[in-house]
Parts: structure tokens; C-alpha cells; sequence
């Protein structure tokens, strides 16, 4: 008698995402920033983490990740003091993520430009570790048109359109970032992405700073001068 072999179904479901906000809105906002964490990262430190962009010119959203799962043993009883992480994706369902966190980084600076009264508020997107690809896959992929996109310490997924050649990003000017020191991505890997930008006809600034695979203070000051 032959196993009977389980069917996938899908369902598409509303459900509630968590977003943290630095700036208020008012006439001196110029720039609205979508910031999104990395892997097993949650959105609130990593919002505090981007205060020295908080200068009153820009709104800063960060959004968090979809998946939230428990960082600590697996085994062991959870509760309030278990420490909490969030990730955007896997590759289980992978297609579907994707569209899902692309809609939702849409509807977010959706919800953020009709509350400031401001629909043209110019968009910078940063992806931090695994939100490199999150962010790169919105600016390709979403109804939201970015102005500046900058890659902190993450690789450009694979996945990309490539019939779009230059107008991948839609003419997002691209600044990649990375520590020195950071082991996993190293100063060949981040040089290497810059030259596959190259062959696909677009530029990209490529910022280094002494420190390992984290934010630096003096450098979100600094890139957000530009």
C-alpha cells in the first residue's frame, strides 16, 4: 500500500506587522528612510541603532521581519526573558515570502508618506546583513520607487531581474557599505558585487570604515550627509 503523499495548499491571510519610527512629520522632512534589520535582528535596537540619522530632515521607519522564533535553546521552556529574533526569510516558501515583506515594505512607506501629507518625500532604503537582499529585492520589485539604496554588510541576492539591466533599481543611486574587519563579508566579496553591478551598467560608491559586521555611528553620519 503506497504512502499517501501530502498536498502544499496556500491561503493568503491579513496579519499585523511591527514597525518602529524615528522623526516626526512636519515641513522641515525631506527624506523618509526604510531600514530593515538583520537576521536575527528585531527592528526596536536596531531603530536606536540608527539615531545619528535622526538630524529632523528624514522620517526613519524600521520595519521588522515577518518570522520571529526564539534565539535560545530549542529544548528549554520559553517565556518573557527568552531573547526574541526575526527573519525575513528561508528558502522553505521563499517565493512567497518575498512578494509578502514587498508588499508589506510597500505598504509601509505607503502608510508613512500619506500620514506626513508628503507622497514625494524622497526614499532611501538600507538593508543591514540579510536585509541587503530584502531591500535590493523591494527597489527591483516593488510599487515604491527608491531614490538611494545603500547595502550595509550583506551580498545582492542571486534572484534578481536581469532584463532590466541598468534600470534594475530604477536609477536608485547604490552605496555599499562594510567594516574592515567584517568577517563575513569580506573587502574581495563587496568588491566583486561592485564589479557584477558594473557589468549590469550600474555604478555604486563603495564606503569602508574599521570596524567588524556591524552599524558604525560615524558612518550612517557620514552616508547621510551625502
Amino acid at each position: 500500500m503506497s504512502v499517501p503523499t501530502p498536498v502544499a495548499r496556500h491561503v493568503r491571510v491579513s496579519r499585523t506587522a511591527r514597525f518602529y519610527q524615528l522623526g516626526a512629520h512636519g515641513p522641515q522632512v525631506r527624506e523618509l528612510w526604510i531600514a530593515c534589520h538583520g537576521y536575527a535582528q528585531l527592528a526596536e535596537p536596531f531603530a536606536l541603532a540608527l539615531e545619528p540619522l535622526n538630524d529632523g530632515t528624514r522620517v526613519i521607519i524600521a520595519p521588522e521581519g515577518l518570522s520571529r522564533f526564539y534565539l535560545d535553546d530549542l529544548l528549554k521552556r520559553h517565556g518573557p526573558d527568552s531573547p526574541v529574533g526575526a527573519s525575513w526569510m528561508t528558502f522553505q516558501e521563499r517565493e512567497s515570502e518575498i512578494a509578502d515583506y514587498v508588499e508589506y515594505l510597500d505598504a509601509v512607506a505607503r502608510l508613512v508618506r500619506e500620514e506626513a501629507g508628503a507622497t514625494e518625500l524622497r526614499v532611501v532604503a538600507l538593508g543591514f546583513s540579510q536585509g541587503v537582499a530584502t531591500v535590493s529585492r523591494w527597489a527591483a520589485m516593488g510599487t515604491t520607487r527608491v531614490d538611494r539604496l545603500i547595502l550595509w554588510a550583506g551580498s545582492l541576492p542571486p534572484d534578481l531581474p536581469t532584463e532590466r539591466g541598468n534600470q534594475l533599481f530604477r536609477g536608485a543611486s547604490i552605496t555599499i557599505v562594510a567594516g574592515r574587519m567584517d568577517t563575513l563579508i569580506t573587502q574581495k566579496v563587496l568588491e566583486s558585487q561592485q564589479r557584477a553591478l558594473a557589468e549590469r551598467g550600474l555604478e555604486s560608491e563603495l564606503v569602508m570604515f574599521d570596524g567588524g559586521h556591524s552599524l558604525s555611528t560615524e558612518t550612517l553620519r557620514r552616508i547621510g550627509a551625502q
